[in-house]
């Protein structure tokens, strides 16, 4: 069996798509999945199960999740193999040690293409960094992430794709859980 991280997209914000971390924990159990975790309340997760592919899986959480816990929202999955070569490919090294908190990854659905990923930096107005690396993104933002600009909105049109992002703390728990 293979350990996957799965990160659900924008659920817990406000009133809109709530979900219990204890139903999504029971929602991964009716699907055989094994030693099913949590961490913290934004919808994060970790399995063992013997799925073929992320992909797959992806497709599998999705139509659960409208069926169990009645939330349409995205999954982006990845084994842990991956999520540990997300941490060693992340491009901000010192930024990771010094400032983790304004660093975040984003799982993305499809990889963005060099052009779009220059075209996004390109239109950055503030003092935010981006660089990315197959299905993933990752951003720095110097200034705080409240007031940026940068918005999941403007990332996603620019790259022409939807994720999710993680600040670099909850990225590094996240790997630690998968390594537990």
């Amino acid at each position: 069996m293979t350990t996957y991280i799965t990160v659900l997209r924008a659920i817990n914000l406000g009133a809109h798509n709530r979900i219990a971390m204890a139903d999504l924990r029971a929602m991964l159990g009716k699907l055989k999945f094994q030693d099913a975790q949590t961490l913290l309340l934004s919808g994060n997760a970790v399995f063992r199960s013997d799925a073929s592919s992320s992909a797959a899986l992806e497709r599998q959480l999705e139509a659960a999740s409208a069926k169990y816990l009645k939330v349409t929202t995205d999954y982006f999955v990845r084994s842990a193999a991956e999520w540990r070569a997300i941490i060693k490919g992340n491009p901000f090294p010192a930024e990771a040690k010094s400032d983790p908190a304004h660093l975040v990854m984003m799982c993305l659905r499809d990889a963005p293409s060099a052009a779009a990923v220059t075209a996004l930096q390109e239109k950055i107005k503030g003092r935010e960094v981006v660089r990315a690396k197959g299905k993933q993104a990752y951003f720095f933002y110097p200034d705080g992430i409240g007031r940026s600009k940068l918005t999941i909105a403007v990332i996603e049109k620019a790259l022409g794709t939807r994720g999710t992002a993680r600040n670099w703390n909850t990225v590094l728990k996240l790997g630690e859980l998968a390594s537990a």
